[in-house]
């Protein structure tokens, strides 16, 4: 797949319960343009809002890689700190993968660095093709990860491995991400990365959308309530979700020996 100027930045596509958003810029390895920035978050509640979408896949298109973070050609007048703190961070939009309700996966391959690794750390599941290379190399440039990297991450595999991560900027292979549970499944290589994610988004689609919804609301709330708030909150959604017409659907098929019909109520 090649872009134009004129093609749009992100492309969403809708199919079995599984709306596919592809970073659309393989000229840049899907570098993160002021159009990305615009695009993705208007894609991303989109798919979230459309009764039809169930799971959420974002990828990259080409061959090279899901993406290499931000476009550095982007020239922008220097700022004073003044500034720029009196401006919207531009990393402001990654916030909205904390407000989607429907689950998300990243499927990666080649390149996924800086604001790149930040979009796979933002979603819920990765899963990552052999070649798939993984790094925050913002320390070499005199920054920070500003998409989340420094939390996400940390909460993710530890303070210690993310730490090294972060200070190093040192780049990992899939192997190495899949020890470290960035990535949850790994694909023999690029062209079998496909079939993968749709093995496991599939998996997920086909389960009670209001159950999926709400057990990530529980298992997200893990990483900021103490146990006893998150108890509250796991019995809370428990008993919502006993009471749902999807729960009696799903108590039916498993006596009656036939695939459920889930309707999200």
């Amino acid at each position: 797949m090649t872009a134009t100027n004129d093609a749009p930045a992100v492309l969403l596509d809708v199919r079995d319960g599984i709306a596919t958003l592809t970073l659309n810029r393989p000229e840049a390895i899907n570098a993160i343009s002021d159009a990305v920035r615009t695009q993705l978050p208007a894609a991303l509640r989109q798919a979230d809002a459309d009764p039809a979408v169930r799971v959420v896949v974002l990828q990259g298109a080409g061959p090279r890689g899901f993406c290499v973070g931000a476009d550095l050609r982007e020239q922008r007048a220097p700022q004073t700190p003044v500034q720029a703190r009196a401006q919207p961070p531009r990393a402001a939009w990654f916030d909205v993968f904390d407000t989607l309700g429907k689950p998300t996966i990243a499927a990666v391959h080649g390149f996924c660095l800086g604001g790149g690794f930040e979009i796979a750390l933002a979603c819920d599941l990765r899963v990552a093709a052999a070649d798939a290379v993984f790094s925050l190399p913002e320390i070499g440039l005199g920054l920070l990860p500003g998409g989340g990297g420094t939390q996400r991450l940390p909460r993710l595999v530890g303070l210690g491995p993310a730490l090294h991560l972060l200070l190093t900027g040192e780049r990992v292979d899939a192997q190495e991400a899949w020890r470290l549970g960035i990535v949850a499944r790994l694909a023999a290589d690029a062209a079998a990365l496909p079939a993968e994610v749709q093995k496991l988004a599939a998996s997920i689609a086909a389960k009670p959308p209001l159950a999926a919804r709400f057990t990530k609301e529980a298992a997200r709330a893990a990483t900021t309530l103490d146990l006893q708030a998150g108890l509250r909150l796991e019995r809370d959604l428990f008993g919502l979700l006993a009471s749902t017409d999807d729960h009696q659907e799903a108590l039916a098929a498993f006596r009656e020996k036939r695939p459920p019909q889930f309707r999200n109520q």
